[in-house]
């Protein structure tokens, strides 16, 4: 047994090794077109798994992942989720999101409202032929909506870092309003989880432990990570802080909604910009950068393309992008021009929006770990989510925004 185990893990060994290698291939190609790296590491997933090696060299395919390795490659990608999310929880200014202006909370309401009608609207109608067996509509209804509805906090700030944004109007409102929008879309989705999960009277039980863990929260947990991280970054407070942040998940995924959501709510309650808050992310950004790419993996394998392989379902692709990009955009255009933005200002905000990425992708895991959505729609989100990512830069230079050159 020890044997097979061993052997098991240098299986696994090998098998990370090559993801992050092609992760960072990929990546790279892809950052010298001008795209975020994000793309690139998804594509390479995409390429690992069933959609490619898997239709042409099933043998290279099962050689590359073999099944016994998938479950320890999940295990290790749901701890590279859950501490990117206390990073981007750290990393989330709640001062900022407090003294937001009034435009960026309107571009983040409507830019969230007008998708998640739209795809709730949507999923009424697909519910019957394409919703999970035994999933209530009510679920599937909101969470359709609400991955309708996504903007990638992390891949944005990319973004307009790229394109020289950051101390610009355009890319404070789009920062401020996504910060926004991220909270909401947080909140609307362990919502959903918690729908999803519960069963009969477990709904109550699942609502009543999560409103009492948030006040808890906010209440015990969050004056004590504001007394740990108010000194100096010593390694003795990054370890209770990262201790906290994991416990918090395993509270959350107890409950019944996601581990994630823990993380995240902790990592919040840290200061952002203080030294302890850029040492986290600093300490966090070499294990995320090892376990993300395994993450990208699990969703690449989890992608099937021959499942979008019939009109109707190229046809509920179409409506799913659709939606998505005319919500996204339409209802950030409409809420910047509303909010006094002048036209061209408006439109690159919009677009900015419209990114989704790497969040997007974590909200889908998490619809198809819970059985909230099928594989063939989460291959056709999964495809949306790279499309609209994919779509940002080029449409910023369209409309004659000039960044970094490409790959810089």
């Amino acid at each position: 047994m020890a044997g097979l185990d061993l052997h098991l893990i240098l299986r696994v060994l090998l098998a990370l090794a090559l993801i992050i290698l092609a992760t960072r291939v990929t990546g790279r190609l892809l950052r010298a077109f001008g795209q975020p790296a994000v793309i690139g590491e998804i594509a390479a997933g995409i390429l690992l798994g069933p959609s490619f090696f898997g239709a042409i060299a099933p043998e290279i395919s099962a050689a590359l992942l073999p099944p016994a390795v998938i479950p320890p490659i999940e295990r290790l990608a749901s701890l590279g989720v859950v501490l990117f999310m206390f990073a981007v929880g750290a990393e989330l200014d709640l001062a900022a999101v407090r003294r937001g202006a009034r435009a960026a909370i309107a571009i983040a309401q409507v830019s969230i409202a007008v998708p998640f009608v739209l795809g709730a609207a949507l999923a009424l109608w697909l519910h019957p032929t394409w919703g999970a067996p035994g999933v209530p509509a009510f679920a599937f209804t909101l969470f359709t909506g609400v991955a309708m509805s996504v903007t990638a906090f992390p891949v944005l700030a990319r973004i307009i870092a790229d394109f020289a944004l950051q101390r610009t109007p355009v890319g404070t409102l789009a920062l401020s309003a996504a910060a926004v929008g991220d909270v909401i879309a947080w909140c609307l989705l362990a919502t959903v989880a918690g729908l999803a999960r519960a069963q009969g009277g477990a709904g109550l039980r699942t609502t009543a432990l999560a409103i009492g863990f948030g006040v808890a929260m906010v209440v015990l947990v969050r004056p004590a990570v504001a007394r740990l991280a108010s000194g100096p970054p010593a390694p003795g407070r990054l370890v209770l802080l990262l201790f906290g942040a994991l416990a918090s998940a395993a509270v959350t995924d107890a409950i019944g909604i996601h581990a994630l959501f823990g993380a995240f709510l902790f990592g919040a309650f840290v200061p952002a910009h203080s030294p302890v808050a850029e040492a986290i992310i600093a300490r966090l950004s070499a294990p995320i950068g090892f376990l993300l790419p395994a993450f990208f993996a699990i969703t690449g394998v989890r992608t099937e393309l021959r499942l979008i392989d019939s009109a109707p379902a190229w046809l509920v692709f179409f409506l799913i992008m659709a939606i998505a990009c005319g919500g996204k955009i339409g209802g950030s255009y409409a809420a910047a021009r509303w909010a006094g933005v002048p036209g061209r200002d408006a439109r690159a905000i919009a677009v900015l929006m419209n990114t989704r990425g790497l969040v997007e992708l974590v909200v889908l895991n998490v619809g198809l770990s819970l059985g909230v959505i099928t594989p063939a729609l989460f291959t056709m989100f999964v495809l949306m989510a790279l499309a609209t990512t994919a779509m940002t830069a080029p449409l910023m230079r369209w409309m004659g925004w000039r960044g970094a050159k490409p790959g810089g």
